[in-house]
């Protein structure tokens, strides 16, 4: 295989994809993992690293950490999933996405082993994204868990800090029916003397990480146990937070250039986990840590959260893909005055929305599509299904023409949201933006 294309094409085909195939392309453990990393050589043992699990709000917190530790003078690599427009996004360095001719290199010469283990899509590109960071001498590497994190592929790395963001109903098929099952799922990337941060603090289920961190001999740190958000903006410019530090009675304020409200919760977890690898002897001055925060998108790329497309028409499109998701997207989506909201609205056949469906504003119009993917749910079933719960709209053939239909309909001071999925988000992204 010659190019980038063709390389891509292959690890489409030939492997499982959850993206794409759902539960049946997850291994149920890290073996492949591990076999795939120990003919390389282990690379994941050759860099330090950062481990982020939870349901909402890893990515965020990610690429928040990952601007940080770089704008700081760490050469820092940063491991996410899924990509939204060009599978390279996954894998960074300081920013920038992993060469086309590292991939092509990799997969070719590491062919044979491929189709000796059979390892997942997701194992193949942990892998490699575990390689390109040996190889290029990181300083430290932010790794995002892909799904859960027990047995995640991700969880072969022995991480200096551990922070799990939140904790909501999303995967159940997989990871379990309860809060409690999800959060022992998340927990499993607690490792043993290893200090972990939690983002929120969630009175029905912070049993589950207390007594895992006390199995592990690790230092558990609720975030909201030492910061207090004071005050939150949203302006031109991002989204102004001050918080107050519990134990100095200190505030400091600092801005976030991604806006969405989620961010508040996210932030408490990613300063806390500043501090805790302050104490670990890491150097991250105040003023880089504020330039960190305040350039996230533009050092690290990251799309799709509360992001606006386009002014005229106004586009607002966001990944929340589940039910604490959608319910964060209407929270924002209540800070904005507009006349008429249109939503181009897509979801996966293996999503719960009974539980999402409800929460959708009922005077919306609707605009019902499914992303080219076979987990896609075909828009006359996902139609049928919200016209129970009074949500009005019709449905299309793809989300190009979903976008084109609302386009249409949009009028001055009307807003246009695009979500209901990551795939879908992507898909306009890719065709459209």
């Amino acid at each position: 295989m010659k190019t980038f294309t063709e390389v891509i094409e292959y690890l489409y085909a030939r492997l499982p994809m959850f993206t794409r195939d759902g539960a049946s392309a997850i291994n149920p453990d890290v073996d492949k993992t591990l076999l795939l990393c120990e003919a390389l050589g282990n690379p994941h043992k050759k860099f330090k690293s950062i481990h982020i699990a939870g349901t909402n709000g890893k990515g965020s917190s990610s690429h928040m950490l990952a601007s940080v530790l770089a704008a700081s003078g760490y050469k820092t690599g940063l491991y996410t999933s899924p990509h939204l427009v060009d599978f390279r996004e996954r894998i960074r360095l300081d920013g920038a996405m992993i060469p086309q001719q590292q991939v092509v290199d990799f997969v070719n010469n590491h062919q044979a082993l491929i189709e000796e283990i059979q390892p997942s899509f997701f194992e193949v590109t942990v892998a490699l994204a575990f390689d390109y960071f040996a190889n290029e001498n990181v300083d430290i590497a932010v790794i995002e868990v892909g799904l859960g994190g027990r047995l995640d592929s991700t969880n072969i790395i022995s991480p200096e800090l551990c922070l799990i963001s939140n904790i909501g109903m999303d995967h159940m098929n997989v990871l379990g029916d309860t809060l409690e099952e999800i959060a022992g799922e998340k927990a499993g990337i607690i490792k043993a003397n290893t200090p972990v941060v939690i983002s929120e603090k969630q009175a029905d289920i912070q049993h589950v990480f207390i007594e895992k961190a006390a199995a592990m001999q690790a230092e558990l740190t609720f975030a909201t146990d030492v910061l207090e958000l004071v005050r939150a903006d949203r302006t031109s410019e991002g989204l102004q937070v001050e918080v107050l530090n519990k134990a100095t009675q200190e505030k400091q304020q600092w801005l976030c250039d991604l806006t969405g409200t989620y961010q508040q919760k996210n932030i408490l977890g990613v300063l806390t986990s500043i501090q805790k690898l302050k104490e670990l002897g890491y150097v991250l001055p105040d003023e880089k840590v504020a330039y960190g925060l305040s350039h996230v998108q533009e050092s690290t790329g990251l799309r799709g959260r509360w992001q606006t497309l386009q002014t005229a028409p106004w586009v607002i499109c966001d990944t929340g893909h589940n039910e604490d998701g959608i319910k964060e997207v209407l929270k924002n989506l209540q800070t904005l005055n507009f006349q008429k909201l249109h939503i181009i609205f897509g979801a996966m056949k293996d999503k719960d929305l009974s539980h999402i469906l409800p929460l959708l504003p009922k005077d919306a119009q609707y605009y019902f599509a499914a992303p080219d993917m076979p987990r896609a749910m075909p828009a006359d079933q996902l139609k049928q299904l919200a016209s129970g719960f009074d949500l009005k709209g019709n449905h299309y053939e793809s989300i190009e023409q979903a976008f084109d239909a609302a386009q249409l309909q949009y009028q001055e001071n009307d807003l246009i949201f695009v979500g209901g999925s990551t795939f879908v988000v992507a898909e306009l992204l890719t065709n459209r933006f």
